[in-house]
């Protein structure tokens, strides 16, 4: 099990590496943000401006923060900036290292994926072999060198994909394409461990500004289940056509692309399906049990880190990203109002109401396991929690330790793998564990 070192509220200079107080690594302050989960919002500029627009409100400039901020919500960010500073690479006796600025990702532990070179390079990061504290730097294993040679490189991002295709994860997968309403979409199909076969398929849904590879992670749990699985790209992802207007409406259109994946799925063979949604996946999904047609072939959903209520999220990245409540507010009623249209883009309002699960918490039919981090900062997991806490039948929820957005499965693997599998398997009706295997969330 990976042991994950957290970020306390102080930054402490007094050691090299030593533990601080509750056996816990010593914090370092990043007040930017700096490599953070990819596809959410980073925007010093926007602070600033915020800062200086909070005085008048009411003011031209409060007005255009507030629309900006509603802009950047749903418009796609076509790049991810290398944002992550490579300090050094060196090799040590049998293991490639690489040094790292101490950051609130960088610190944690677990397997994580390194982009650099504009993209062209990627490497896979393993566990921590060192930190100091008063350097503020952090050393890390490379597991393994996929493209790109490391040793030019100075910048990278960080990110929670291990791998960007099926073979990379050693995977056969046939390429496929779905249509979308927007139009044709490429997918993967990975079939399970052969003579495990049974009729669910499992689709991954990916969240904000990443692509379909996020969900390769849980294709070996999907394999030992017995379920086909299903990668699919969606609207404005970057893999899929765009829509008309080139925004995100936060799960409100994306949910047809899902259904088109799943009316895919039971033309080839399945019966029915369990979507795995990540953060704004997750509110695909959910859109998708409330309106799609296939809502009944849905055996159950499992969602990492998910989008549980669209408000409560935007509120918070305002807060984050140090605008004042009152202009957060405000940006949402753009989203919201037809005459926002014309700043956001969108060919449609929001109706943010229609996306809070928590108050629609006893309208969820479907069984439901939730896997949220409390350390997401990002997607905070109270709503996770409250819609488990209102609607105990049919949702279970899984709090997980020291993990950034949508990484549980990144800090511990093996326990993200058992609670699923303990969780899921009695439901397709084919798979339980070991008691003494049964993570302790669902013993008797």
């Amino acid at each position: 099990m990976a042991q994950a070192y957290r970020l306390g509220p102080l930054c402490r200079l007094d050691g090299a590496g030593e533990l601080g107080e509750n056996g816990r690594m010593a914090a370092v302050q990043d007040p930017d943000h700096t490599g953070t989960a990819g596809g959410w919002l980073k925007w010093a500029a926007l602070g600033a401006a915020a800062g200086a627009g909070a005085l008048s409100l009411a003011a031209a400039g409060g007005s255009a923060l507030a629309g900006y901020f509603a802009r950047r919500v749903v418009t796609p960010e076509r790049v991810q900036p290398e944002d992550l500073p490579i300090l050094a690479v060196l090799r040590e006796a049998d293991e490639l290292h690489i040094v790292f600025p101490a950051t609130e990702e960088t610190i944690v532990d677990g397997w994580y994926g390194l982009s650099f070179t504009g993209g062209t390079g990627f490497a896979r990061i393993g566990p921590i072999r060192s930190y100091v504290p008063r350097e503020g730097t952090v050393t890390r294993v490379v597991d393994r060198v996929l493209a790109g040679n490391l040793h030019e490189a100075l910048r990278g991002r960080w990110t929670g994909a291990l791998y960007r295709s099926p073979a990379e994860l050693g995977l056969p997968a046939q390429d496929v394409l779905i249509d979308l309403p927007v139009g044709p979409a490429p997918a993967w199909v990975i079939q399970p461990n052969p003579g495990t076969e049974i009729p669910t398929w499992a689709i991954m849904v990916h969240g904000r500004g990443v692509q379909r590879s996020e969900g390769l992670r849980a294709v070996r749990t999907t394999q030992d289940l017995g379920m086909t699985c299903l990668l699919m790209s969606y609207r404005n992802d970057g893999d899929a056509p765009d829509a008309e207007d080139g925004r995100y409406s936060l799960g409100l259109t994306e949910w047809r692309d899902l259904e088109a994946g799943i009316e895919y799925a039971l033309q080839h063979g399945a019966k029915d399906v369990v979507l795995f949604g990540y953060s704004m996946g997750g509110a695909i999904s959910l859109q998708l049990l409330d309106r799609s047609r296939y809502r009944r072939n849905v055996l159950a959903l499992v969602l990492d880190g998910p989008v549980i209520n669209w408000v409560d999220v935007l509120a918070h990245q305002a807060t984050v990203n140090r605008v004042p409540a009152a202009i957060g507010r405000y940006g949402q009623l753009i989203l919201s109002h037809p005459l926002g249209r014309r700043i956001t883009g969108l060919a449609a309002p929001l109706d943010l109401k229609s996306l809070d699960w928590v108050s629609r918490a006893q309208e969820l039919r479907t069984p439901t396991l939730i896997l949220h981090s409390k350390d997401d900062d990002f997607v905070p997991y109270g709503p996770s929690a409250e819609l488990a806490r209102r609607n105990p039948e049919l949702v279970d929820f899984v709090e997980f330790d020291a993990a950034a957005h949508t990484r549980e499965w990144n800090v511990d693997p093996e326990r993200w793998d058992a609670v699923v599998k303990a969780w899921l398997g009695p439901k397709l009706g084919r798979y339980e564990l070991p008691r003494d295997n049964v993570p302790e969330e669902f013993r008797d």
